[in-house]
This record gives structure tokens, sequence and C-alpha cells, in this order.
């Protein structure tokens, strides 16, 4: 079975979100971000969503998290609890 490891930020408007996809673009730290502005727990661990299986999580995330390219930074991505980029580490 499909698994990847992924890291994610949440934030609570899509103009937010943008801004800090353009920082973490030009070279800002990824787990930096996530612990200053992330509003999901996972902000403590920089993001960090661990190992995932295939329908372990939304709908959004499963399509982002086994569709996209591994190490690309993808977002922002609209869900019920607000925007996120989502960067796959890597699947296996």
């Amino acid at each position: 079975m499909t698994r990847a490891c992924a890291r994610h930020i949440l934030v609570g408007s899509r103009a937010e979100c943008e801004q800090l996809k353009v920082q973490i673009e030009a070279g800002a730290d990824f787990a930096v971000c996530a612990r200053k502005h992330s509003l999901c727990p996972t902000a403590q661990k920089g993001g960090d969503l661990g190992a995932i299986k295939p329908g372990q999580l939304i709908r959004e995330f499963d399509e982002c998290i086994f569709g996209a390219e591994v190490g690309k930074l993808i977002g922002p991505v609209e869900t019920a609890f607000g925007y996120h980029l989502i960067e796959i580490i890597k699947r296996s």
C-alpha cells in the first residue's frame, strides 16, 4: 500500500496562505512558518503530518498527497478548516 509523508500549514484566509507560499518559495523555512502561523495542532511539529495512508485524511488532502508531485508546495488548498499549504516530503 502507498504511504506518504507530508507537512502542512493551516491558515484562515486565502490571502495569508498565498503570502506564506511566496515566502516559502523564496526560501523561508517551512517548519518555522508552520510553527509561527499554522492554526493546526501540528504547528508544534513544524506542520508534520507523519506517515499517511490513502483515505486516512480528508478528500482534499488525499488528492494532493497522493496525486501531486513530491517536493512541490501545493496550495492554497481550501477545506472546511481553512486554507492549507501542503508539502509532500516522500511517497513509497
